[in-house]
């Protein structure tokens, strides 16, 4: 389990794109779940829909690329501060089941499928109340910085 003092050791996203609020399973070289709570007051809505509010669909890929980057950094034991970043390079089959709107708790989950030359492949899935709201192939790239 890991809070969000915990999450911005491993992230380098703070407000407004800091987007997992907490981890309640992470197993290394394996698997995270994680979730954002999703309120009124995320400043996209503001101009997203506003008469009908809806996350917008890149920001949950987003959400579940940073999930998958605190999976990749703890299994590789780093943090961005030992001079290494966890760049977002691509992403695959990305399906939208579902909206993501003001109230949700969005489940992010992320397995490891590969890991190649520091090139790591991830598959991902954003559920609400278990529900499919978006699924995708994620790749992460690890770089010094």
């Amino acid at each position: 389990m890991m809070d969000v003092n915990e999450i911005r050791q491993y992230l380098p996203h703070r407000y407004p794109f800091l987007l997992v609020d907490r981890v309640v399973e992470l197993n290394l070289n394996e698997s995270i779940i994680a979730y954002k709570n999703v309120t009124i007051n995320e400043p996209f809505f503001n101009g997203h829909f506003p008469n009908h509010p809806v996350m917008p669909g890149v920001l949950i890929i987003e959400a579940m690329a940073q999930a998958a980057g605190i999976l990749g950094f703890k299994t590789m034991d780093k943090k961005p501060e030992d001079g290494s970043i966890y760049y977002f390079v691509g992403s695959d089959k990305a399906r939208f089941k579902r909206p993501v709107v003001p109230g949700d708790r969005l489940q992010l989950e992320a397995k490891i499928v590969t890991e190649k030359r520091g090139i790591w492949k991830f598959e991902c899935r954003a559920t609400v109340d278990g529900e499919l709201a978006c699924s995708a192939s994620i790749l992460c790239a690890d770089r010094k910085i």
